[in-house]
């Protein structure tokens, strides 16, 4: 089930996993009431995307943003064929992911010790053992897990991250139990050449179909990256409305991939996501009115743009 394409064989179709609501908001200034949280969620969730992290099972200490966590869930109606997710960093989280009635948790660590011991006070090893409790604790309650991997092409605090110390890391969390492992580029330093031996490196550990790609978009590669991931198989791309993100213990690391600008290239390309372009634009609309500054998707801001000048021709 492929089409030929210049690049090679490509995927004829790709999911895309909204980050917004968690990895997006958590980094902004202003805290967002639960209710327009909400709102958010429900016009990404209109726009045709199936799986969206809304949240995180953290101290509230850590992530205040994101203390609204239990009340949230409950307060956005669940759709058929819908998943949401929360990051959930120890059993207590994992328990109370449990009690909010969600299907899937979402475990992480970084590859990295400087990084480690910054992001969440331990090292990798600790943060493997926490990661596999969590993930033996949800597979017993009848949850899926997902694995997130950070600073995979390179750390704020040790420069560019050598893949076999990837590969070793991956080793390690291959038998707790994911369905799937995101690699992320959590400063945004990858290039299409490395992104070619992370995942044909990683996926001789893991199968193919198992890998995500979480990109940060800081020095304008994140989509020359996904193009790369895409053309070697990879059919699970993380993205954030507007390009929300960042990572509040990587400084200078801008937003997500913009999920507009990600899903623009894919349907140009043919491959099939299942989301509305336009309605995933008035959701980045949405965004942008609540969080109240621009952001910077490419897509969304010529959409907007283009449909400001079609409203100033009317006018005249």
């Amino acid at each position: 089930m492929t089409m030929t394409n210049p690049l090679g064989a490509i995927p004829k179709r790709v999911e895309v996993y909204e980050v917004g609501p968690r990895d997006g908001l958590q980094n902004e200034l202003r805290t967002l009431a639960t209710a327009d949280k909400a709102r958010l969620i429900e016009a990404l969730v209109g726009s045709g995307l199936k799986r969206i992290e809304v949240s995180s099972f953290v101290s509230p200490r850590w992530i205040p943003q994101l203390a609204d966590a239990e009340k949230l869930i409950g307060l956005v109606p669940r759709r058929e064929g819908v998943v949401f997710t929360a990051l959930v960093p120890n059993l207590k989280g994992l328990e109370r992911a449990r009690a909010a009635g969600l299907q899937e948790a979402a475990v992480f660590l970084s590859v990295t010790e400087s990084h480690s011991q910054k992001n969440i006070n331990k090292s990798v090893a600790d943060a493997i053992s926490t990661a596999r409790e969590v993930a033996n604790g949800a597979r017993a309650a009848g949850m899926r897990v997902r694995c997130y991997l950070s600073t995979v092409w390179g750390c704020p605090y040790e420069g560019i991250t050598p893949v076999a110390r990837v590969v070793e890391v991956v080793k390690q969390l291959a038998d707790i139990g994911f369905y799937q492992l995101s690699l992320g580029d959590t400063i945004g330093v990858g290039t299409p050449s490395q992104t070619a031996e992370i995942v044909g490196e990683v996926s001789k550990v893991v199968g193919l179909g198992q890998i995500a790609l979480h990109l940060h978009d800081t020095r304008g590669t994140a989509l020359a990256n996904a193009l790369v991931g895409l053309s070697m198989g990879v059919t699970t791309f993380d993205a954030s409305i507007g390009g929300l993100g960042g990572c509040p213990y990587a400084p200078g690391a801008a937003g997500n991939l913009a999920t507009e600008d990600l899903v623009f290239m894919l349907q140009g390309m043919g491959v099939e996501t299942g989301i509305d372009l336009g309605k995933l634009v008035e959701a980045g609309e949405l965004a942008q009115e609540l969080i109240g500054r621009k952001l910077s998707g490419k897509y969304l801001q010529a959409a907007l743009g283009e449909r400001e000048k079609m409203a100033n021709r009317a006018r005249k």
